[in-house]
């Protein structure tokens, strides 16, 4: 058959186009596509609990899957029940730490004026303009922080639903994807989808783990401190790190703000440790439990994250780095896409070796690649 070569100019604007309408339906598909995604990477995640209950235990595929589910919902749950709790203590103090904001506002003005002779009355009106707009955005944040609370039970709702779709019929979607390639290329492509899939299971557990660390160093950090909701702001800041940069920086600043407002003198403390807590997740905790093979660069996180938000919102931003990172694992797999992987990810260096921290004498942890 011969190759019709098409104009680069063609080709561009089929490109162009093709990316327009496929992100146009990506937003249109919102309600649907996002929790989908979200129960794919659960159904990957949760996979080998499945086949162990089906195979050690001989559950059939329905009590299997279930059973998954009911694990699934127990962590979901959880979550949601201690946010809503620490939200709720929250919005209840917040009368008072919005006086006590108001007080160290006021405190810190008359300090500037007397060290820097600035005008009062000018200092006042500006500070006072500025501290009314952060008041007012504050309580809208937490008005929409609790909306979107009560809004995300259809998104679980349909989350529960794709997961026991996806983990029942597992094995018609593993059948469909071999039968749209070539008798010939049934190994390859079996390998292929073996390989994405535990990279997949493996990358979503260290984000697990990379969650589970920093909420749990941020958490002392506040508490040694003594800044007041040192357990919600650890979690959010755990929760908050999935999204690369940006954040530990707003999770930084809130912490910053409350331990300010709270008139503690520990506020410069909390700002130097979440840098120390970043640096120390970047450089020890994300290599050991991510590795590098399936990192993003910090450029297309960014991109990965405005584009998320703008399609699918809050969930958008945080299901953006898993996307982006299957989509790197696959583009390495797929012959002709290895440069857009390269793109995608760090740049590595093939002859650097990799860090060990020797814990114990039997336990040495080497970083991933």
């Amino acid at each position: 058959m011969r190759e019709i070569k098409l104009p680069f100019l063609l080709r561009l604007a089929l490109v162009l186009v093709s990316i327009f309408a496929l992100g146009f339906l990506v937003k249109l598909g919102k309600t649907v596509l996002a929790p989908l995604f979200f129960a794919f990477l659960m159904a990957i995640l949760f996979l080998p609990f499945a086949n162990f209950l089906e195979k050690k235990w001989r559950f059939s595929r329905v009590i299997s899957t279930f059973s998954s589910l009911l694990m699934m919902l127990i962590v979901l749950s959880g979550l949601i029940f201690f946010f809503t709790t620490q939200l709720s203590e929250f919005a209840n103090d917040f009368p008072v730490l919005k006086a006590q904001l108001s007080k160290s506002f006021n405190e810190l003005q008359f300090w500037i004026s007397q060290k820097f002779h600035l005008n009062l009355d000018k200092q006042m009106s500006f500070i006072n303009q500025g501290l009314e707009k952060l008041l007012a955005s504050t309580a809208v944040i937490l008005g929409f922080t609790v909306t979107m609370f009560s809004t995300t039970l259809a998104f679980f709702v349909f989350s529960a639903l794709f997961f026991i779709f996806i983990l029942n019929y597992r094995r018609i979607l593993y059948r469909f994807i071999i039968s749209v390639f070539h008798d010939k290329h049934f190994y390859k492509v079996n390998e292929a989808i073996l390989e994405v899939q535990k990279i997949i299971k493996e990358y979503i557990s260290g984000i697990f783990i990379q969650v589970l660390i920093v909420s749990l160093l941020t958490t002392v950090l506040l508490s040694i401190l003594g800044v007041k909701y040192a357990i919600l702001l650890g979690v959010l800041s755990g929760l908050l790190n999935v999204i690369p940069y940006v954040g530990i920086i707003f999770s930084g600043l809130i912490a910053c703000l409350i331990s300010f407002a709270t008139g503690g003198n520990h506020t410069l403390f909390v700002f130097f440790g979440y840098i120390a807590i970043h640096a120390v997740d970047a450089n020890i905790v994300l290599p050991l439990v991510v590795g590098s093979k399936v990192k993003i660069n910090a450029l297309f996180s960014f991109i990965g994250l405005l584009v998320g938000e703008e399609l699918w919102g809050i969930a958008g931003m945080f299901l953006s780095i898993p996307f982006l990172a299957i989509l790197k694992i696959m583009f390495e797999r797929i012959e002709g896409m290895e440069a857009w992987a390269r793109l995608l990810g760090e740049e590595i260096q093939p002859n650097k070796p990799r860090k060990k921290y020797k814990i114990t004498k039997k336990i040495t942890l080497e970083e991933k690649e």
